[in-house]
């Protein structure tokens, strides 16, 4: 009997579901048997309009009015019922709580794609062409496979702390003490804490920069690699003056990457912290702000202002490959 009543509950909807997909499978026919009926001087443009509409409204939904509704409400009080201008911006700028957010943002910026970049990029050069290169690739691109979420959990039991008398479960801890050193709270100490955290994503993300920065340095051209040989030049003078230059797009590739997404970091902060001990970056405080401590414009704000530094990077990505597709 429970069954039947669950059912009957669900049953609306199901009802609903049906109907959504009733009416998708009628629209995608509704617009093939026009794009089919179309004059073929028109054809071009009923393609572009039948192809592209739906997915522009889906954008406009999805992205454009969220946006504009968020860049509203960065200039609206946490409750979102009086208009405060500018204030929530020069919260931003001026409190110290907000300046540390800002700061540990810039150091995230600063330190992990450089060091995602410089690890993959030496890990490449080094296993290229080397005995077990397929499995020394798949070893450091293993931790790609773990979710943020997840290597913060593994990360965090590294970490872990107990006190000087009890056994420790945190594998840097336990060395500490092997070495006749005292147990530390490596996540609770600032500003080294941050450090610890970019340890994680450098740990996740050099796999994805040895396997693209791998892959551009065997398309470098056998020839040039032979010409530099037959001038004598050193392994030094070759990996500076062939196989950087040569491989320069692919380095502007994973550092643009990694850009952004450090920019958007979240998961691996909320995990191992919360954002505590001085350690909150930009997504996780815009997270607080608005979902735990009800400051909604405050939480738009630096939405807001999250967006504005990623968009350049995107920019410049976008040009960029619009630049290597003319050339």
């Amino acid at each position: 009997m429970d069954f039947f009543f669950d059912f009957a509950a669900e049953a609306p909807k199901l009802l609903q579901l049906l109907v959504g997909v009733v009416v998708f499978l009628a629209f995608v026919g509704l617009m093939l048997l026009l794009l089919d009926r179309a004059p073929m001087k028109e054809r071009s443009w009923g393609h572009s309009l039948l192809l592209l509409g739906p997915a522009l409204v889906l954008l406009a939904i999805g992205l454009v009015v969220p946006g504009i509704r968020t860049t509203l409400l960065s200039f609206m009080s946490g409750d979102s019922s009086q208009f405060v201008g500018l204030d929530n911006y020069i919260w931003m700028f001026t409190q110290p709580e907000s300046i540390t957010v800002l700061r540990n943002t810039l150091i995230w910026v600063l330190l992990v794609p450089s060091l995602v970049t410089a690890i993959g990029l030496v890990y490449a050069v080094v296993v290229d062409k080397s005995r077990f290169e397929s499995i020394a690739k798949s070893l450091v691109f293993l931790p790609m496979a773990i979710s943020f979420v997840g290597a913060g959990i593994i990360w965090r039991f590294v970490y872990a702390y107990r006190p000087e008398d009890a056994n420790q479960i945190g594998l840097l801890n336990q060395f500490v003490v092997w070495l006749g050193g005292e147990p530390q709270q490596w996540l609770q100490s600032a500003p080294t804490n941050t450090l610890f955290l970019i340890v994680v994503m450098v740990w996740i993300q050099a796999g994805f920069a040895t396997v693209v920065l791998s892959a551009a340095i065997k398309g470098i051209p056998a020839e040039i690699v032979e010409a530099a040989r037959l001038d004598g030049a050193s392994p030094l003078q070759m990996f500076f003056r062939v196989t950087l230059p040569s491989i320069r797009p692919a380095l502007v590739v994973v550092l643009v990457t990694q850009s952004i997404g450090t920019l958007k970091l979240f998961d691996i902060v909320r995990t191992m912290t919360g954002g505590q001990f001085d350690t909150s970056v930009i997504a996780n405080e815009m997270y607080n702000q608005a979902f735990r401590y009800g400051e909604a414009g405050k939480g738009a704000a630096l939405a807001v202002f999250l967006f504005v530094l990623v968009t350049p990077i995107v920019v410049y990505q976008i040009r960029s490959l619009r630049q290597r597709r003319e050339a």
